[in-house]
């Protein structure tokens, strides 16, 4: 593949900053695969896809990690949702084709909206002061096998629909939220992998070089929240909300 020096820079570039908008909050596929379609306007959508899906393994499951080290999981629920998302993702991409985006994308829209509304009136929300709710756990597989096969299907806003899940249904604070979201969602992405690789639709020297790139930004963009907290999160959760909303839209009613 001849992409050229500048080409390369680009999605070198791209892949860095793609990670570490998946480890601050997710939506780091709006950033890469635009970038990828892009500077090789002659690949199918879906190497591109299958190629950012790989890079995406990679940063998020690096920035698991790290989160978890510095803050933990439970791990007996984790170890309960990590199968049941991989699962459910693979079918998920399964289930892609025949499903139409034209109908996903008002419907995540609308839900994205919800999210941000409920976020942005509730100043508390986030800060892992409500009382535990004993179905909390039960309701939260449930959340994750529904996360999961959307985002085998559809995709963005996962990990922001993650984060809100267990914050809600587990009455933790957005980091520990965060932490327990990137290793569901290195499940979610391992299962829709499994999918592609299967499939032959990953250009394995492009995803090598950007899966190097995404970890270096997916380290950063740890780190940025074990610094920012959970003001930062709200913030970055908010501001997600927004762009996903108008990228989605865009592609819903003024792409073309």
């Amino acid at each position: 593949m001849d992409l050229g020096l500048s080409g390369w820079a680009i999605l070198t570039f791209g892949a860095a900053a793609a990670g570490w908008v998946d480890a601050v909050i997710g939506g780091g596929g709006l950033i890469l695969i635009p970038l990828i379609m892009a500077v090789a306007p002659g690949l199918l959508p879906a190497n591109a896809l299958a190629t950012n899906k790989f890079a995406a393994v990679t940063g998020t499951s690096s920035a698991a990690v790290t989160l978890v080290r510095k803050v933990g999981v439970d791990t007996s629920l984790t170890l309960r949702m990590i199968p049941v998302a991989a699962v459910c993702s693979g079918m998920g991409a399964l289930m892609a084709a025949s499903i139409s985006k034209d109908v996903m994308r008002p419907i995540v829209i609308i839900l994205m909206l919800i999210a941000g509304l409920f976020v942005a009136l509730r100043p508390d929300f986030g800060q892992g002061n409500s009382t535990h709710k004993s179905w909390g756990r039960a309701v939260a597989l449930i959340a994750v096998a529904a996360i999961a096969l959307y985002d085998g299907i559809f995709g963005p806003g996962t990990g922001m629909f993650l984060i809100m899940a267990f914050t809600a249904l587990l009455s933790q604070d957005f980091i520990r939220s965060a932490a327990l979201a990137k290793v569901i969602n290195t499940a979610t992405n391992i299962g829709a992998l499994c999918v592609f690789i299967a499939a032959g639709h990953i250009l394995w020297k492009l995803g090598i070089i950007l899966a190097i790139a995404n970890i270096a930004g997916a380290q950063l963009g740890a780190r940025t929240v074990l610094g920012g907290g959970t003001r930062l999160l709200r913030a970055a959760l908010l501001t997600l909300v927004v762009v996903m909303s108008i990228y989605l839209a865009q592609q819903q009613w003024f792409n073309g």
